[in-house]
């Protein structure tokens, strides 16, 4: 696929779901995708291949979360695998700082050099599991938003979210369909770790898949204790 043929599409998928970018925001996103998929070759860091779905399930998905990102001047992606939703979103928000976290070392080799060869400022690439980045007063508790795609099941993943937030902040997490039974389980979990649901946005992406984005405001300071170590939060999840 060539640059022109990339923007065609990704303008008319852009359209059909109102989410605005730049000229050039395309032109780096179409060289991310040629890096992802020329890393592709070599190790596995996605599983979608062809260009078009690449552009529908990993670039506008993650764009859909333009909407929450207006009042952000921090955001940490956890698990973030090829860079989905961060690096998109960094693309079209340059003045915001990014921190992506993976606990896979190759996965972060990769993205390291996308953010060298697209010359990315104000974001870092860290090889390290989120319970013990939580541990670090730097990051704990400091973040405006932190963000997951497709990440465990929501009772784990919000025991991971929610302690890197500010109080007033928000995890937006980013779910498939078929999410009451999950909700319903995370319900103590939030609770206990400072947050409430504030609000369950369901899309249908270009008639492609539906997503369901749950933000999670944290309104009080997570006890220190969490996250809690040794995969406890997957194990044991709070109930």
């Amino acid at each position: 696929m060539n640059l022109q043929e990339f923007k065609d599409i990704f303008q008319q998928e852009c359209k059909k779901n109102y989410i605005a970018y730049s000229e050039e925001d395309s032109e780096k996103l179409y060289k991310y995708m040629n890096l992802i998929l020329e890393w592709n070759e070599k190790i596995n860091v996605t599983a979608i291949k062809e260009e078009k779905e690449f552009i529908v399930k990993h670039f506008v998905d993650s764009l859909m979360l333009n909407f929450f990102l207006k009042e952000a001047n921090s955001v940490l992606d956890i698990g973030t695998g090829a860079g989905f939703p961060g690096i998109p979103l960094k693309i079209c928000h340059p003045e915001i700082e990014f921190t992506l976290i993976d606990s896979v070392n190759k996965k972060v080799r990769v993205l390291q050099d996308v953010i060298d060869k697209l010359n990315l400022k104000k974001i870092e690439a860290l090889h390290i599991r989120a319970e013990e980045l939580a541990k670090d007063l730097k990051y704990r508790e400091s973040f405006d938003v932190v963000t997951t795609r497709a990440v465990s099941n929501l009772a784990t993943i919000t025991e991971y979210m929610v302690p890197f937030l500010k109080v007033g902040g928000m995890a937006i997490c980013m779910k498939g369909p078929n999410i009451e039974q999950e909700l319903k389980e995370a319900e103590k979990a939030i609770k206990l770790l400072g947050g409430r649901i504030e609000e369950i946005r369901k899309f249908h992406i270009s008639n492609e898949f539906e997503r369901n984005i749950i933000l999670i405001r944290k309104v009080e300071k997570t006890d220190k204790k969490y996250p809690r170590g040794q995969g406890k939060p997957a194990k044991e999840p709070i109930k």
